[in-house]
């Protein structure tokens, strides 16, 4: 009888293509599905939570998958973080229903960007440094005004396939910590590549360079070219995941 397993993962997506199994470079899918391979030597298909891009990290990433082997979530946990590489490590394995799904079971999904105001040679490679000063006011509001339901096509890559581009944003703030700015955003869902184009676009206005009633106009014109620049990858964690 097949076992549906349930793991809370981390990684450093520095390098990494990102975590869906590709052709062109080194996955965090491959990497789980191999180690599991290894264990119970059967070839078994993880479904994770997020497919998070090239070069960003997770902290609470969650994958799911069905095996028949009878080792136990504890031997399990022991040998998984016993033979993947160091940037990936698995926090937890838990037996769950088997109608349970990591990626479509999900209620809410959280990530936090990571800006640094300062130089910093251990967090080079975990936020986006910027040594210009920025409106933490005028940021704020317009994080504030994506709560509830909108329609994020300008903020969502253009090479995506989706039904539609509406997101129900739970919580959208920026905070000060440790000489960081940090940008925390909880949804329903994410659109491919939404996080970085809204931080990018949300820096803009802190700069100066975009006014704050331009944000609306940006999200009406339902154009990616609208809105600003993509947020490098490096200062994106994927936190959570809730059920």
């Amino acid at each position: 009888m097949k076992r549906n397993i349930k793991l809370v993962i981390e990684y450093d997506g520095t390098d990494f293509v990102g975590w869906q199994r590709q052709t062109n470079g080194r996955t965090v899918q491959e990497e789980i599905e191999n180690a599991i391979l290894k264990i119970t030597n059967e070839q078994s298909q993880i479904t994770g939570a997020g497919r998070t891009d090239s070069g960003v990290h997770a902290r609470g990433q969650v994958a799911s998958f069905f095996t028949s082997s009878s080792i136990t979530e504890k031997e399990f946990h022991r040998a998984l973080n016993g033979v993947l590489p160091e940037d990936v490590v698995i926090h937890s394995v838990e037996s769950v229903d088997e109608l349970f799904s990591a990626r479509h079971s999900a209620k809410e999904r959280e990530y936090q960007y990571f800006i640094s105001t300062r130089l910093s040679a251990v967090d080079r490679r975990y936020c986006w440094q910027l040594g210009y000063e920025l409106k933490l006011e005028k940021m704020n509001k317009v994080a504030n005004s994506i709560l509830g339901i909108h329609d994020f096509q300008s903020f969502s890559k253009t090479d995506t396939e989706v039904d539609h581009f509406r997101c129900q944003i739970l919580e959208s703030v920026w905070y000060e910590m440790d000489n960081k700015l940090v940008y925390r955003v909880r949804a329903n869902r994410f659109l491919y590549g939404m996080v970085r184009a809204l931080v990018g676009t949300m820096i803009n206005i802190g700069r100066g360079f975009t006014e704050i009633a331009e944000f609306q106009e940006i999200i009406d014109a339902k154009n990616r070219s609208k809105a600003g620049q993509a947020a490098p990858a490096k200062g994106l964690f994927f936190e959570r995941v809730i059920y």
